[in-house]
């Protein structure tokens, strides 16, 4: 956010913050949603680099169109486990997927 917009909103009563802040999450919380959400949206630029339809990644890991939505949304009930599975199984590396949740995490290992 531009720092104008920024004062703009503040000046108006609006508070800027962190989502994490406003849920309330400790840094390992804030981590694992952060890593969900990168590992959701490498799974949906993958599906869609390879041309595939939610269905068709759905029929390759024996689930369902719905199911690969929620995964491509970071959906709560999602877990880790099965969206490094999507990822492997359109072709992701463990180099793909460190480089994926490496980017900028801001997260000590």
């Amino acid at each position: 956010m531009d720092k104008a917009k920024r004062k703009r909103l503040e000046a108006r009563g609006w508070r800027i913050g962190m989502a994490s802040e406003f849920l309330g999450l400790n840094p390992e919380e804030a981590a694992l949603v952060e890593m969900k959400v990168r590992l959701s949206q490498a799974l949906r630029a993958r599906r869609e680099a390879r041309g595939l339809s939610q269905v068709a990644l759905a029929k390759r890991l024996r689930s369902s169109q719905s199911r690969v939505a929620k995964m491509e949304a970071a959906d709560q009930t999602v877990s880790i486990d099965l969206l490094l599975r999507g990822l492997v199984m359109l072709g992701a590396t463990p180099r793909d997927i460190g480089k994926v949740l490496g980017r900028n995490s801001g997260v000590a290992a």
